[in-house]
């Protein structure tokens, strides 16, 4: 894959995570909405099993709302763009490896 094409993928991603997501619908999603509907909604864990980076999708610290979920969207989207670009970097195999093993029936 170029070098450009990932670019215009990650200025998409980052285009919809800080321009788009300020205006997501704010009823509740799917999952809430049944568990609303059939009223186990209180058996809801109320404390994350992970600490919050950023909560609700709200950058902490930031008045206007529209403008802390822009900016927690796109913090969000560079972080899994580095995050997964490491694992890949780190999964490539290294210069003068070795290929891996072929399966008896293709040799």
């Amino acid at each position: 894959m170029k070098t450009s094409e990932i670019l215009i993928g990650l200025g998409i991603a980052l285009f919809v995570g800080a321009v788009l997501s300020p205006l997501a619908s704010t009823w509740p999603d799917g999952l809430e909405k049944v568990a609303e509907h059939y009223g186990f909604i209180s058996k809801a864990v109320e404390k994350p099993l992970t600490p919050e980076v950023i909560p609700d999708y709200a950058m902490p610290g930031i008045q206007s709302e529209s403008l802390a979920t822009s900016v927690a969207g796109f913090v969000g989207t560079l972080v899994l763009y580095f995050g997964g670009y490491a694992l890949a970097r780190g999964l490539r195999r290294a210069p003068g490896g070795t290929e891996p093993e072929k399966p008896a029936h293709e040799a």
